[in-house]
């Protein structure tokens, strides 16, 4: 992850939540010292160490935290996840931006973990999309890493996926990766998303990278998986739940893709505790 785009974003979101400050925590605080506790309130998997330590570097150097947890770790309920000693009012402002990312984070973090446990005897990997709460990409596709997902593009630039509504525009898909290979440079991945039989065999032809079988069937993933050669990449996207899961990672695709493990990911419940130092 981005260190200097972190703080960057952290900024913003404190900014955001702060305005010209935190009346209720200024006037009632003023030298008092603290020590705050993240706690997991339910079983996941945790993700946000580096917001959590790049949000307390922001503050003041009088601030100290310990990471009892990091990227990836289980966590069950009652888990402590991270110590934070100093200031009440610089804890108290800061708690509720850091524990939505957390939260957020864990929680597409769990989801993920609960999608690849589903492929456990399939050599086929999970990965998401670019399905991404505008402003927080960086931090969810980080989240899916830490569930033992895969990133499938991170941006626009990253790589050409040639969808329906290029190809409806070029007039096949033929077309379109031709002229895509006119332009593009050598490192430059192409993906086409096939939507049968017929699409496929022509994105094999036209000489794609990677070949996308968007909403197929079970069965059509694996018939049509029979026809692509070895060194092209498949996926298989659109409309998977975790219940369906373990039948597509049978059909020797590659990746599966899901949209659902960042715009779907239920929050984990995590509290910030003030409790008594030693």
């Amino acid at each position: 992850m981005n260190k200097l785009l972190l703080r960057e974003k952290l900024l913003e979101f404190f900014q955001e939540d702060l305005g010209f400050g935190d009346r209720t925590s200024q006037w009632m605080f003023s030298n008092e010292r603290s020590k705050a506790t993240f706690v997991a309130k339910e079983s996941g998997v945790f993700s946000g160490e580096m917001v959590l330590q790049e949000g307390y570097k922001l503050l003041q150097e009088d601030i100290k935290w310990t990471l009892l947890k990091r990227d990836g770790d289980a966590l069950e309920v009652g888990d402590v996840i991270a110590e934070v000693t100093g200031p009440t009012t610089d804890i108290l402002s800061t708690e509720r931006v850091l524990l939505n990312l957390v939260q957020r984070m864990s929680g597409i973090a769990t989801l993920t973990a609960k999608a690849v446990e589903q492929l456990v005897d399939s050599p086929t990997n999970v990965c998401d999309t670019r399905k991404t709460t505008p402003g927080l990409r960086m931090l969810e596709k980080h989240a899916v890493t830490c569930g033992g997902g895969r990133n499938h593009r991170l941006r626009l630039d990253d790589a050409v996926m040639i969808k329906d509504n290029h190809i409806a525009q070029c007039g096949s898909i033929s077309a379109a990766v031709q002229r895509i290979k006119e332009r593009a440079g050598h490192m430059m991945k192409i993906e086409v998303e096939a939507e049968s039989l017929e699409a496929v065999k022509e994105a094999v032809e036209a000489g794609a990278d990677v070949i996308m079988f968007d909403n197929s069937s079970v069965e059509e993933a694996t018939e049509w998986r029979k026809v692509v050669p070895s060194h092209i990449v498949t996926e298989v996207s659109g409309g998977i739940t975790l219940e369906t899961l373990a039948e597509y990672g049978k059909t020797g695709v590659d990746f599966i893709s899901i949209g659902a493990l960042t715009h779907s990911a239920k929050a984990l419940d995590i509290s910030l505790d003030i409790v008594e130092e030693d």
